[in-house]
């Protein structure tokens, strides 16, 4: 019987090892000639496509493993930049997005899509359809430029809402998108201390003074390392959030060990953005950490957090202690911003602004400033004035009308988000939740001097945790007498009960 057993399957084994060696055959010439004809970038299409194709059925498997790559992919984006090749990491974003978005509707009987009826959800969707309107603004020179720029304006925040609402994403899925975005953060300090202490590698320095970029990232003889983000601010905002959330964990955790791993990432991630001479990026924590004890609603630290902040404030302010080390200094005339000549230069540009502006409540069109004006319309006016700041890009693009609408949508989402997390019982989702508040708010302060909630990493993870804390109530305990139930951590039992808001 056991040699008939073994003659049986023998032929199908025969048959499988020539499949899989023709496969293979086929699959090294194709490889092989592919390499001879388009070089170095055939050899990633040839290590890569085999990844992406078994990714892409694990994404269209589970939407919510889409929505973890969408973080890492973020934070690989600037790599882009530094890569010998030309890989259009940004087209990959739009395609996992559009992707997840799928594997929402293939997997449509798993997906909660009565979360959709939301009032976060409402003011994503409100402020995405004011945008697809804009197309349509006259005053635009150049139309097809609103396809560029509408992404991160609102297209990727609505595809993420859908994606976080609708998944059923767990606590362990949470945990996940911390840590990457802890570690990838952890990578980027410690590349930036490489560039201020060591120097930078060749691509880095061709993109430093081949693009213009030296204006703004050397002063003074001293260079603001930007790592592997889009510039010395974007990479100083990250910086700033995860100090912030990392000092929450200091305060949130129990265990010494914890404290102390939390006390050692803020350390390293407040150097971070020491190096990067972002002075705006200051007020992450400045306005994200009291807004934290103000979720605490715990006086007495609030008094003590007022004891310690205070006393800083004023040595920066009023002395010169630390004023021979470049970054104090930099953090110092973050203070003092009207004897900042850069700072003045803006106010100015801003009175320019609100002459073209007067008559243009919708603004001059999606697309017109910035990087994308210079690039399809330099011609127009909006792309001779430079905005730095998201808010002033917003105003200049979207006019009065469109960033009062954006305003109102941050601030409505801030207050869900301190509704729900009052709610919480759950300890563990609590400190999570904190932090994910208080970073959101620092971050959306600091878009008044920089355009940070329009880049990536920063973009994706307040697009996500802003959803996260509006919808926390899903992974918080059961309340008391609740039938158990297996998928509680995903659906709780009283879901439907907060739809309203």
């Amino acid at each position: 019987m056991a040699q008939s057993a073994f003659s049986l399957n023998r032929p199908v084994s025969s048959n499988q090892f020539w499949l899989y060696s023709l496969l293979g055959g086929l699959y090294t010439v194709g490889v092989g000639y592919l390499i001879s004809k388009v070089g170095a970038v055939g050899v990633v299409l040839a290590i890569g496509g085999p990844i992406a194709g078994a990714l892409a059925v694990m994404v269209l498997l589970q939407p919510r493993v889409g929505l973890l790559l969408y973080v890492q992919l973020s934070f690989i984006v600037g790599f882009a930049r530094f890569a010998q090749v030309d890989v259009p990491v940004g087209l990959f974003v739009d395609g996992l997005l559009a992707l997840t978005l799928l594997s929402l509707f293939v997997n449509g009987q798993q997906m909660a899509w009565h979360r959709m009826r939301s009032l976060a959800f409402a003011l994503i969707a409100l402020w995405f359809l004011y945008t697809v309107i804009e197309f349509i603004n006259p005053e635009a020179p150049y139309r097809p430029a609103w396809l560029y720029h509408v992404r991160p304006f609102s297209m990727h925040w609505f595809m993420v809402a859908c994606i976080v609402l609708v998944a059923p994403i767990t606590r362990n899925d949470i945990r996940i998108f911390v840590n990457s975005w802890l570690f990838w953060s952890f990578l980027a300090a410690l590349w930036a201390f490489k560039q201020q202490y060591i120097g930078l590698t060749p691509a880095e320095n061709q993109w430093l003074f081949e693009g213009g970029n030296a204006k703004t990232h050397i002063l003074f003889g001293q260079l603001r390392s930007f790592s592997f983000y889009s510039d010395a601010a974007q990479f100083g905002a990250e910086m700033a959030g995860v100090t912030l959330v990392s000092i929450i964990r200091i305060f949130e955790e129990k265990k010494l060990t914890l404290k102390l791993i939390y006390g050692f990432l803020a350390l390293v991630f407040f150097w971070g953005y020491a190096v990067s001479g972002t002075r705006s990026a200051l007020f992450v924590l400045i306005a994200g950490f009291p807004f934290y004890l103000l979720l605490k609603r715990d006086i007495p630290k609030l008094l003590i957090g007022l004891a310690v902040a205070i006393p800083l404030f004023l040595l920066l302010m009023y002395t010169s202690v630390g004023s021979s080390n470049y970054q104090v200094q930099r953090m110092r005339s973050a203070l003092t911003p009207m004897n900042d000549p850069s700072f003045i230069l803006r106010l100015q540009n801003q009175e320019k602004l609100k002459t073209y502006l007067k008559d243009l409540p919708f603004g001059a069109g999606i697309g017109t400033s910035t990087d994308m004006g210079a690039r399809f319309s330099p011609w127009h006016w909006a792309a001779q004035i430079p905005p730095d700041s998201w808010y002033v890009e917003l105003w200049i693009e979207t006019g009065r009308v469109g960033v009062s609408l954006y305003i109102l949508m941050l601030l409505g989402l801030v207050g869900i988000g301190v509704y729900r997390v009052w709610q919480l019982k759950d300890p563990w989702l609590v400190k999570i939740m904190y932090a994910f508040l208080a970073e959101f708010v620092g971050i959306a302060l600091m878009g008044y001097s920089n355009p940070v909630l329009g880049q990536f990493p920063t973009n994706s993870v307040v697009f996500i945790s802003t959803l996260l804390v509006a919808t926390c109530y899903r992974w918080d305990i059961a309340p008391p007498g609740a039938a158990e139930i297996a998928t509680a951590h995903i659906y709780p039992l009283n879901d439907t009960d907060h739809e309203a808001i």
